[in-house]
């Protein structure tokens, strides 16, 4: 059975969230993950979606799949969403659902340029409405758990982990390993090598200039090295954000109760 609300008829997901369903929201980003990986990183975030709804019998929503605007404007192919815009979308979509009497709702992000427009949106409905929306920033909390997991240090970061093993277990038929490589050198900005996303480093510490993600990580490359990344450590990833997620559903039905 689908728990897609674009699959459903409309009294089959009327039915369900007048019975209290959570509405699920995946977000990701159109963008280079590097030569191996696909770039729409929120069919990840989809699946996941799927899968804790699954867990939990909540209804998914289609994925906003544009992010915030950040390194990746001018990629070939990619479209991002200038901050505003991205919170005042994903106030829109909540605030509808909201109208309608669904007070349970998780967002689910899969990129970091997304993360403080999600979480001005959730401060301001909650203000309006008094509905409390909790967000699982997927990356951010893949990240941490990378070592712990069993990760390789030189494969964390941009066009590597967590997001590469994660589409190696959920979306094999669009990976291509034999593409993965390791990191080529950085670019420059005001004369002085570029140290981080966004960063130079001058006088011992960092210095935030504008940047793109070519003078950052040339392909989208910004790990020491992607080959490490590998689907059995994407599973482990996998298992512990449906928990997350489950978890988090779980909360609202609770505090909703």
């Amino acid at each position: 059975m689908t728990n897609r609300i674009a699959e459903l008829t409309w009294p089959e997901v009327a039915e369900r969230l007048g019975q209290g369903a959570c509405a699920i929201l995946p977000m990701g980003s159109l963008e280079t993950h590097g030569p191996q990986a696909p770039m729409g990183d929120y069919l990840l975030a989809e699946a996941l979606a799927d899968r804790i709804a699954a867990g939990t019998g909540s209804l998914v929503l289609p994925a906003i799949p544009f992010g915030g605007e950040d390194y990746f404007g001018m990629v070939p192919g990619g479209v991002v969403l200038t901050p505003g815009l991205l919170q005042a979308v994903v106030e829109e979509v909540c605030g509808n659902l909201i109208r309608t009497g669904c007070r349970r709702i998780l967002i689910l992000n899969g990129h970091a340029g997304s993360i403080a427009p999600v979480d001005a949106a959730a401060r301001g409905l909650r203000r309006r409405h008094g509905v409390v929306i909790p967000a699982l920033h997927l990356w951010r909390i893949a990240g941490s758990l990378h070592a712990e997991l069993g990760g390789k240090p030189e494969s964390l970061g941009h066009g590597g982990d967590p997001v590469w093993s994660t589409a190696l277990h959920l979306r094999p038929d669009l990976c291509h390993p034999e593409r993965a490589r390791a990191r080529e050198p950085a670019g420059s900005a005001l004369g002085q090598p570029i140290a981080n996303f966004g960063t130079i480093r001058l006088a011992g510490v960092e210095v935030s200039v504008p940047t793109e993600v070519e003078e950052v990580a040339p392909g989208g490359v910004a790990c020491a090295d992607s080959r490490p990344g590998n689907a059995e450590h994407g599973a482990r990833i996998v298992n512990r954000l449906v928990e997350a997620g489950i978890a988090a559903a779980a909360a609202l039905k609770e505090a909703t109760a």
